[in-house]
């Protein structure tokens, strides 16, 4: 699982997350919701070791993500808002890359199947990515999390900037790999996808994780008065 126990994150005087607690089981969803500054990114950051809690800890499998960050490493994907891929290279060169970074060897064949899995069309296969739009891009980063084979998974506003059909496209390609049984943590600002996508949301405000939503038991309209009352008092 994914586990955050007592995470809390300064930058000297300025608290920017503090002291949340959340649990993400294997084939969750967990979104958090909440406006800009609320925290979630850092949560992110946080579990992905970009960042070292203050206090508290991000765990993952029961790993600490500072401490024991070799042990799973290899099971952790994360997909932050803007993907950095390189344009002058196309899809199956940019998977090849990133996959020799993580020591993982596959054959062209095997490069186009996780394209191919991921739903990217194979008419784009060879175009070089300066030319594709962000929904084709984060199709290139799923592959990737298929090609590793990764356990976990950290995606930051995965949808921003995608039209109605790429973030519909991108929403099937995440129940799909929850379905294989990987966690997910992602942050969002989209109401109506989180309901939709996930298992259970989190609201935040101000670095703190005001309440733990189960989506099965809370409509659309419940979830935006809840948020909105949050986000007014």
């Amino acid at each position: 699982m994914i586990e955050a126990i007592n995470l809390s994150k300064q930058y000297g005087t300025s608290t920017v997350l503090n002291s949340i607690n959340l649990k993400v089981n294997a084939g969750e969803i967990y979104c958090l919701l909440g406006a800009n500054g609320a925290g979630k990114t850092t949560v992110i950051k946080l579990f992905t070791s970009q960042l070292s809690p203050t206090s508290g800890s991000a765990n993952i499998a029961g790993h600490n993500t500072v401490t024991e960050l070799e042990i799973i490493k290899s099971k952790i994907a994360y997909l932050p808002e803007n993907l950095m891929l390189y344009g002058h290279l196309n899809a199956i060169e940019n998977l090849d890359l990133f996959c020799s970074v993580s020591k993982l060897n596959y054959s062209t064949t095997e490069l186009k199947s996780f394209l191919k899995q991921a739903g990217l069309d194979e008419a784009h296969f060879e175009k070089r990515l300066e030319n594709y739009s962000k929904g084709m891009r984060q199709k290139t980063g799923i592959a990737y999390v298929i090609a590793k084979k990764a356990s976990f998974l950290f995606l930051d506003e995965p949808t921003s900037g995608l039209d109605p059909k790429s973030i519909i496209e991108f929403s099937n390609i995440i129940k799909q790999l929850s379905a294989s049984g990987i966690s997910i943590l992602m942050t969002s600002h989209d109401l109506h996808r989180s309901i939709n996508d996930s298992d259970k949301i989190g609201i935040m405000k101000n670095g703190n994780l005001l309440e733990e939503i189960d989506c099965k038991n809370c409509s659309h309209a419940e979830l935006e008065t809840k948020y909105m009352n949050y986000m007014v008092s």
